[in-house]
């Protein structure tokens, strides 16, 4: 039976003095609006954004009132999407028959950095949630993992394996995580940290009182995963509310998780945490990164995907409000 792995690291405390430059560095005051929609029978949500070659693509998720499926949408200037289509479909049979809904893994996380997906086993990899009952988010939700050689093409990634590799049912499942597992954030670490190079982030749901919290896994070969310490994170319980939609970027010798809370505090809202070591990690008090406020964002504004282009920062994120479920972006400096 699999174990799960006693949480390590130093425990350190980043003072209030380094957290707040940091939000310095990371804070998107201007929203500059909606810029990709579904049809209106469909939400869109989950923005994931990476480049490749010369352009900018974005995987995103869609939800058509009986499941998720993860599509993909192109961009020259990070302004103005086109979709392209979808890239993983729901299966039709077994364990994610009607959901599916990814991802990206293994990108560049540095804060400078390109923001280019890296390869493994000569292959790009997605991880995702699915499950086999329709409707929206219907647990149990599980997490499996699918590959490519053609990121930028609408064609169909291969389940690799062909089941889940986290399930709420798991011998090793943590109590915080037995009713459902949501979305997962995968991060190469060359470095080997917590002693894998593969460390994946995700939220899960606990039995009962709804709850989510952000916890972690390790792997060395991205097929076979060990859920890393007891504890979760992340975590903003024990009230019902959502920490989730975890990005992990690295600026200088701190690691920055960006996610998004709901209803522990008022509305759903995007902020971010720092750890030295992966594993504990300190929240940021101040001002929300993203939070309702206009017409098209009144209802949630919320699960976060930043990058950095030519000195801005670009914040992609959930929308709802007037205009259904859809994907917004707000920037570092104003743009119109």
């Amino acid at each position: 039976m699999r174990q799960v792995i006693p949480a390590a690291g130093n425990g350190a405390t980043i003072d209030e003095r380094r957290m707040a430059d940091i939000y310095e560095r990371v804070k998107t005051p201007y929203k500059y609006g909606i810029v990709l929609a579904g049809s209106a029978e469909e939400m869109i949500d989950c923005p994931n954004v990476f480049r490749h070659h010369d352009r900018w693509y974005m995987i995103y998720i869609a939800f058509d009132g009986r499941g998720y499926e993860t599509r993909l949408a192109e961009s020259e200037d990070l302004l103005n999407w086109t979709p392209k289509g979808p890239i993983l479909q729901r299966s039709g049979s077994g364990w994610d028959a009607e959901q599916a809904a990814a991802g990206l893994a293994l990108i560049d996380y540095r804060w400078q950095g390109e923001w280019r997906l890296q390869k493994h086993a000569d292959r790009y990899w997605l991880s995702y949630l699915g499950g086999a009952l329709p409707g929206y988010e219907t647990p149990p939700l599980s997490i499996g993992m699918a590959a490519s050689q053609t990121p930028t093409k609408a064609t169909q990634w291969k389940r690799t394996p062909d089941h889940p590799v986290l399930t709420p049912s798991q011998p090793d499942s943590r109590d915080w995580e037995r009713d459902t597992l949501f979305k997962s954030h995968i991060l190469y670490d060359p470095q080997q940290t917590l002693g894998f190079p593969f460390v994946m982030f995700y939220n899960a749901r606990q039995l009962g009182p709804q709850v989510e919290r952000i916890g972690m896994a390790v792997s060395q070969d991205l097929r076979h995963w060990q859920r890393y310490g007891v504890d979760p994170v992340i975590d903003h319980g024990p009230k019902p509310g959502i920490c989730g939609d975890p990005q992990v970027v690295r600026i200088d010798d701190l690691w920055v998780m960006f996610y998004f809370g709901a209803f522990w505090q008022p509305n759903a809202f995007d902020t971010f945490a720092c750890s030295y070591d992966l594993v504990h990690w300190t929240d940021w008090n101040g001002p929300h990164l993203i939070e309702p406020s206009e017409p098209w964002d009144a209802t949630y504004a919320h699960k976060p995907w930043l990058v950095t282009h030519e000195g801005i920062v670009y914040h992609f994120y959930c929308a709802v409000g007037d205009q259904g479920r859809v994907i917004a972006l707000a920037t570092s400096k104003k743009l119109r």
